[in-house]
């Protein structure tokens, strides 16, 4: 086609808008990447401008003043964050991404443009500022602020393509940009757009290109490569260019009244293709299978290295790869999945690689964030990645880590890629890379001398161990890796416990010594042995049902505080939520009992509400257990029930009930007193730092204060309850087949 033609034929392009909403979400203070609200966008492939509107809205409540709200914006992965200037794990390589942050009073918004966005999924994270430690009850008002993230994308229909080697004449005018997009096949080394016959019918005689030449698109990180052009023609080359996937060409008009006329012309230069090695023929299903028998041992490996050299060259050796025409030498790699957020790849003929000084040998690691075949999706979008480098001969290793194709690692400055060298006085690197890109990564390997000349050595063995984890090595002894979910997105991190801090847990800048975590350990355990004298008062008091609830109460709360530690003083004897739901059951139910105590009602109403609330108290326990009615509702139950009794009573006698005076001073009054200051320590002023010794006074207060509530024993109550009229030193008489009783029945009394 001529290139009229070829403009005729692409026809007229047309615009159109796409919206997306996320709900709403409220945030959180920063702790750690948990505390991040994540939401991910999908932008597509002839996107012209995207458009963000961030919305924060504050709740209704508390006077809450005004905070920052932070959003960080990544292309292709979550974005990698250190809002509090944490320590990373060593070798680890990371970027900030955008950062923006919105002022918020009651209800704002702010927005962000991007032209000629990058197409693909984006990820926005937003967060409060730094946590202040101050545990909050759940249930109580509290400062709310909600996010809602809107993206409107402007998107260029019926985009020409350029093709390869083919002129394509088009026009830029100063309101209507020329969007051209053009296929980069793979192993493709360069990318070149020029520019020729520029004309302009302003100036027809100038022949001057006023344009400006963008390639590429803009994913935050690396914007297009720009070119002012100016003259009769100009050109921007792009090397190495992505492989397998469109790029897009802008052409603007560089003045307002200009339109200018040109001829656009595209050309990729292939010069390397790699020549697969390690599998030959119908041999591949019996190395693939080989290797998942047999994990891959090296000795296996060695001959099958051993059988291909020797189908090309016999007199080669072991370790010396058949290099073809081309100038890499490709490994075939086997990805195998240990778990949900875990994938391993291992060269298929076995641990060893063989580099060389002549070629590259070029390995590569396909990571998809989308299963197909799965339910879930993104059941495989992993968090961390990294290369292990071990090299095993000497001189000196070039190793290059790449999203794209970086074949000359050693001449040209890498490309959207990490590198490191190994050689005999450093013989392991390592490289760690926090929630990578989701595409086709490429891992480089070759040897460099001091000279030009290696002298014998030219082939040296490498082993490159490559993973995707879940967190980084599990987030250490002081760390919980934890799956999280945004929708359908699965991602983790790590939650750090004793003041270990960090991406990986390894920030021990604020850690919490031994000696403070025993001590921690023991005032929340031993404080629970302030129950034993609410247990003998009760059972001197005849109430035996009580003590035997203060009992539980105590017994679990020692040993769930003892399992709950965050450092290595712990002692779990058996299922830590079997522990927590015994302490809460127990708690609750202990006031339960003791303000139906104090109610003083008989026996069969009294024992048939334990056995009711205690039921009705596991249930909710079961629906919510940090639910602010689980423990409000029981007490205002019991304390409207124990009123209502000692209202009636008051007014029946016409006294006040209870009559004595001393029972108001002594003991009612410093009860009430007790369970209001623990009740206020609990709520208002734990927080993490003096969780331990705050925690331990709601065990003294409370635990001091059944002492003081609980009634004296009832005048007509035998010493136990359940052996009414019989005695220690008393011997039944026997009636025929039946205990004989002497004593009469009486109705209960309350005095």
């Amino acid at each position: 086609r001529t290139p009229l033609a070829s403009s005729i034929y692409i026809g007229i392009r047309k615009c159109c808008a796409e919206l997306s909403s996320k709900p709403a979400q409220k945030l959180s203070r920063y702790g750690w990447y948990g505390n991040v609200r994540l939401q991910r966008f999908h932008i597509p492939e002839d996107a012209a401008v995207a458009r963000w509107l961030f919305s924060v809205t504050r709740g209704q409540g508390f006077h809450c003043g005004q905070h920052n709200v932070t959003i960080h914006i990544r292309w292709g992965a979550p974005p990698v964050i250190n809002p509090v200037g944490l320590v990373f794990p060593n070798a680890t390589l990371w970027s900030h991404p955008l950062s923006l942050t919105l002022m918020v009073t009651s209800h704002s918004s702010m927005t962000f443009n991007l032209s000629n966005p990058a197409p693909g999924d984006w990820y926005l994270a937003a967060h409060l500022p730094r946590d202040d430690g101050r545990i909050e009850q759940k249930g109580f008002p509290s400062c709310s602020y909600f996010f809602q993230p809107q993206l409107s994308v402007r998107r260029a229909v019926d985009t020409p393509v350029l093709q390869q080697g083919i002129p394509l004449s088009q026009t830029a005018a100063p309101d209507r940009a020329v969007r051209l997009k053009v296929f980069v096949p793979a192993f493709a080394s360069s990318l070149s757009i020029s520019l020729t016959d520029c004309s302009s019918r302003e100036e027809p005689e100038s022949g001057s290109c006023s344009l400006v030449l963008r390639v590429g698109s803009s994913s935050l990180r690396d914007g297009p490569l720009t070119v002012n052009c100016s003259g009769v023609s100009c050109s921007a080359t792009l090397s190495p260019p992505p492989w397998e996937t469109w790029v897009r060409v802008v052409v603007e008009s560089n003045h307002d009244n200009y339109t200018v006329t040109f001829t656009i012309t595209s050309d990729s230069i292939v010069d390397c293709k790699p020549k697969s090695v390690g599998l030959k023929g119908d041999d591949d299903l019996k190395v693939l299978r080989g290797n998942s028998s047999s994990n891959s041992m090296s000795a296996d490996n060695s001959s099958v290295i051993t059988e291909v050299v020797d189908l090309s060259n016999s007199s080669t050796s072991l370790l010396t790869p058949v290099l073809s025409p081309g100038c890499v030498w490709s490994v075939p790699v086997l990805s195998e999945e240990l778990d949900v957020l875990s994938l391993r790849f291992t060269p298929v003929n076995g641990p060893n690689v063989s580099v060389t000084h002549i070629h590259p040998t070029l390995l590569t690691f396909k990571r998809h964030i989308i299963s197909h075949s799965s339910s879930l999706v993104h059941s495989k979008c992993m968090h961390n990645a990294w290369c292990h480098i071990n090299k095993i001969w000497r001189n000196c290793v070039c190793v290059c880590m790449h999203m794209r194709m970086c074949s000359l690692c050693i001449l040209v400055a890498l490309f959207l890629g990490y590198g490191v060298h190994v050689n005999t006085s450093v013989p392991k690197a390592v490289i760690r890379l926090p929630f990578p890109h989701s595409t086709t990564w490429y891992l480089t390997l070759q040897l460099t001398c001091n000279s030009s000349d290696c002298g014998n050595v030219s082939v040296v063995s490498v082993v490159p161990e490559v993973y995707i984890s879940a967190c980084v090595e599990d987030c250490g002894t002081y760390g919980e890796c934890r799956l999280l979910r945004s929708y359908s997105y699965l991602y983790s991190a790590c939650v750090c416990k004793a003041g270990w801090s960090g991406w990986g847990c390894t920030d021990d800048s604020t850690a919490q010594s031994y000696g403070r975590q025993v001590t921690a350990a023991l005032l929340l355990t031993l404080s629970n042995l302030l129950f034993l004298p609410p247990i003998v008062v009760a059972v001197k008091r005849c109430y035996i049902t009580e003590a035997s609830v203060y009992l539980f109460t105590m017994f679990f709360s020692t040993f769930y505080h003892a399992c709950d530690q965050p450092g290595v003083a712990v002692l779990c004897i058996m299922d830590y939520d079997t522990l927590q739901y015994c302490d809460f059951l127990g708690s609750v139910c202990s006031i339960w009992v003791t303000i139906l105590c104090m109610a003083r009602v008989k026996d069969v109403f009294k024992y048939t509400l334990f056995m009711l609330g205690a039921l009705l108290i596991a249930m909710s326990m079961q629906l919510d257990r940090r639910g602010l009615w689980n423990m409000l509702g029981p007490v205002l139950c019991a304390v409207l029930g124990m009123v209502t009794v000692w209202v009636y009573r008051g007014v029946k006698r016409r006294h006040c009930y209870p009559p004595s005076w001393q029972r108001w001073v002594f003991y009612l009054i410093p009860g009430i007193t007790c369970a209001l200051i623990g009740v206020c320590v609990y709520i208002f002023a734990e927080t993490e730092d003096n969780y331990y010794y705050t925690h331990s006074l709601w065990h003294v207060l409370v635990a001091s204060s059944v002492v003081f509530l609980l009634p004296p024993k009832e005048k007509n109550r035998e010493t136990w309850s359940w052996t009414r009229g019989w005695s220690l030193s008393w011997s039944p008489r026997v009636c025929g087949y039946t205990l004989c009783q002497s004593s009469k029945d009486e109705l209960y009394t309350v005095t």
